[in-house]
């Protein structure tokens, strides 16, 4: 069988109103340096679309009250895991594991560097690089 799908395109997180999505914008953009592609809507109506190089965050103001749907982390490719944590303790971000060096038990063997954080809306965003 053809293999139909091709990649991860987007991930989308709702936060809960217009000020936790312009904190997402300030942690995505600002801190982390992911472009803006598009956005639309204002207030709770809001949405961004950002770019992490090899796929799409979008970014939802209006999830107000829902109580459906589990996103465990969000797992963003970079060149440096230690900036990236210092950016965001430097920021009052949450700091849930310090970088560390990874070992995956698989043949053949696949290492990383990895931390995470929690993100403005709760999220665990977790920083890879490939080794």
């Amino acid at each position: 069988m053809e293999n139909l799908i091709l990649g991860i395109h987007h991930a989308a997180l709702k936060y809960e109103g217009y000020e936790k999505f312009q904190e997402a914008l300030y942690f995505y953009h600002e801190l982390l340096g992911l472009p803006i592609l598009r956005s639309w809507g204002r207030g709770s109506d809001a949405a961004a679309m950002l770019d992490t190089g090899s796929g799409i965050l979008e970014l939802f103001a209006n999830g107000a009250g829902l109580t459906h749907g589990v996103v465990n982390h969000i797992a963003l490719a970079t060149k440096d895991v230690d900036l990236c944590i210092n950016i965001v303790r430097m920021s009052g971000y949450e700091i849930i594991l310090e970088p560390i060096d990874q070992a995956f038990p698989v043949k053949p063997p696949y290492a990383a560097r990895l931390a995470f954080c929690i993100g403005p809306g709760g999220e665990k965003v977790e920083f890879f690089c490939e080794q």
